[in-house]
């Protein structure tokens, strides 16, 4: 309630806000008008480079090993499906591979980005600000899709795409050169494990042939052959007949031998076995050295903006008008209070 005496026109009501606004219209609208021109002008091209955006969309795929992929799996239910898109699990790890060092370092040194940014290199902290500019120009998301999106800003529309077509070849280079790392030390291993095991199974073999020109052919066959005629012969021919004693010495090189040839029989079929496994993994580990597969599917491709997205002049010029006059009104409150308060104490 206004004191008696007062002058209601300077009295600050809360449920007269219009009324009151209305009293201070002129620096209102000078200050908010001044404060729009200003923000129009200073958001210009003169003073802020305009920055154009360009965006590629990428799907991850679901396909690690080639191999696996497409040749037959002796152990497996089913192979993987190589047109398969990723799901969120592939779509998390294509995006730490995009924010990788090793991406970030192909993209400013093949654009040069110190000198493109403009940064000072003289200054202790360039690199510090060489990658928070990166970061503020080159963004990865991922969308409900399980799609990623690369944008990138750049003051030149065409720098903007080449660079976000260039991040989206990236991950299959990186992805496929660590891949072709460990598949050439897996390849290594397996081609070591092969060669030994196929010089075993010579030796065996130059064993065996070993053992049957001692007469060794089949030992269990020609043992129960040989028991069979000496029997015959020790009946018919006498204990001391000449026959007895050739069929006698034949069973005993097949005993002196035959133990021998029976091992390296049976470690000869388990070696045989063990290549023909070796094998496989062999041609699987050759495949996935020598062929690169394609780490994802780009749906969209970049282009050149014709529109610039960054400044967005006239929310520049909304907010400068809108931030003057709210500060314009607080420093009427204030000042109009401060003027009042002693006439308030003299009354």
């Amino acid at each position: 309630m206004a004191h008696p005496g007062e002058d209601s026109r300077d009295q600050f009501d809360s449920s007269n806000l219009i009324v009151y606004l209305w009293k201070w219209r002129k620096p209102l609208i000078g200050i908010t008008l001044l404060a729009g021109i200003l923000a129009a002008v200073f958001s210009g091209p003169s003073f802020i480079k305009p920055k154009y955006a360009s965006t590629a969309t990428v799907f991850p795929s679901t396909t690690n090993s080639l191999s696996k992929a497409l040749l037959p799996q002796p152990f497996a239910t089913a192979n993987q499906d190589f047109l398969e898109f990723g799901e969120e699990e592939q779509a998390e790890q294509l995006l730490q591979m995009l924010n990788s060092d090793v991406i970030r370092r192909r993209i400013i040194e093949k654009y040069d980005l110190i000198r493109h940014y403009q940064i000072d290199t003289s200054t202790p902290y360039a690199q510090t600000q060489l990658y928070e500019t990166f970061d503020e120009n080159i963004s990865y998301d991922r969308t409900e899709f399980m799609s990623v999106e690369v944008s990138v800003l750049d003051v030149s529309p065409d720098t903007a795409a080449q660079i976000a077509n260039d991040i989206i070849h990236l991950p299959d280079s990186v992805k496929n050169g660590i891949k072709r790392e460990r598949a050439l030390k897996g390849l290594s291993i397996i081609r070591n494990n092969y060669q030994e095991l196929r010089r075993e199974i010579k030796e065996l073999n130059d064993s065996l042939t070993f053992l049957r020109s001692k007469g060794v052919h089949d030992y269990e066959t020609q043992a129960a052959v040989l028991s069979e005629q000496l029997a015959t012969a020790m009946i018919e021919k006498g204990v001391n007949s000449p026959v007895v004693d050739q069929i006698q010495r034949r069973l005993d090189t097949l005993g002196k031998y035959g133990s021998a040839y029976v091992g390296l029989r049976s470690r000869l079929s388990d070696a045989q076995d063990e290549l023909s496994a070796i094998k496989v993994r062999y041609e699987q580990a050759q495949v996935d050295v020598n062929e690169i597969v394609p780490a994802t599917f780009k749906i969209n491709m970049a282009y050149p903006a014709e529109k610039k997205a960054y400044p967005i002049r006239w929310l520049i010029v909304v907010l400068s008008a809108l931030g003057a006059f709210v500060t314009t009104v607080i420093a009427i409150l204030i000042i109009d209070t401060i003027r009042q308060t002693p006439a308030k104490e003299k009354g």
